[in-house]
């Protein structure tokens, strides 16, 4: 399984230049948490920006949302994988990183996805549900 197999393909996503405001009314309009923040036209992720950014690095902080721009708080350099990478590549980075999230790039580095740690939950529930259910018809073929 790849990382862009199970990521989530459509994202919302910021500019660096935006207030900060008009980034975290996207989210609330989008009903996210993140926000993948790109730079220019090229579809090249440079930051992540999330609730918890807009939460401490601005209202606890005392900026004012609508004078401070993203790039000011956006978590950065953003975390990536490619949408190629193993399932087990992109846990190994997540780890190394300390993030729940990875944005997905394709082989010119513009953002496909996001892959977050819920999306890998996911994968393992429905794939230890599967074994548990194989193993349960398996033990109704076994004679005591």
């Amino acid at each position: 399984m790849t990382a862009g197999t199970i990521c989530s393909r459509v994202v919302a996503t910021a500019s660096p230049q935006e207030t900060i405001r008009a980034a975290a009314r996207r989210m609330a309009e989008h009903e996210v948490g993140t926000l993948v923040v790109l730079e220019g036209s090229d579809g090249r992720p440079t930051g992540m920006l999330t609730d918890r950014d807009v939460a401490l690095r601005c209202v606890a902080a005392g900026l004012d949302p609508d004078r401070e721009v993203v790039a000011s708080i956006m978590t950065h350099p953003v975390q990536a994988v490619d949408e190629h990478a193993g399932v087990e590549t992109a846990i190994a980075k997540m780890a190394t990183a300390g993030t729940r999230r990875l944005a997905v790039v394709n082989e010119l580095g513009r953002l496909v996805g996001v892959l977050s740690l819920d999306d890998i939950l996911d994968l393992l529930t429905r794939e230890t549900g599967a074994i548990g259910r194989l193993l349960a018809k398996q033990q109704t073929h076994v004679l005591v």
